[in-house]
């Protein structure tokens, strides 16, 4: 679920900004009085890509601080393919 066309995708409560400390402001954007992980390029600005083994690789640069629904929603498990789901149905 780190990527996605949506510009408000991955919501950050007050827990989940207090998590990101230094990185709060440079990685959550608001809308209203909601504030979310900013979206860069249809992907979480926290994702980096580092060169692995076997080639390129996104990795997540705020990994041990990331927000309650990026721990929630594991990469590629049902409940993020769920999610991704439904969001894309709503999306213009």
């Amino acid at each position: 679920c780190c990527f996605s066309p949506a510009e408000f995708y991955v919501t950050v409560t007050g827990d989940d900004w207090s998590r990101l400390g230094d990185h709060a402001e440079r990685l959550a954007v608001w809308n209203n009085n909601r504030a979310f992980l900013r979206m860069e390029h249809g992907h979480c600005a926290a994702l980096v890509i580092e060169t692995q083994a076997d080639g390129p690789q996104f990795v997540c640069s705020i990994y041990a601080q990331r927000p309650q629904t990026c721990r929630d929603l594991a990469r590629g498990s049902p409940q993020c393919e769920a999610d991704w789901a439904t969001k894309r149905s709503i999306l213009p």
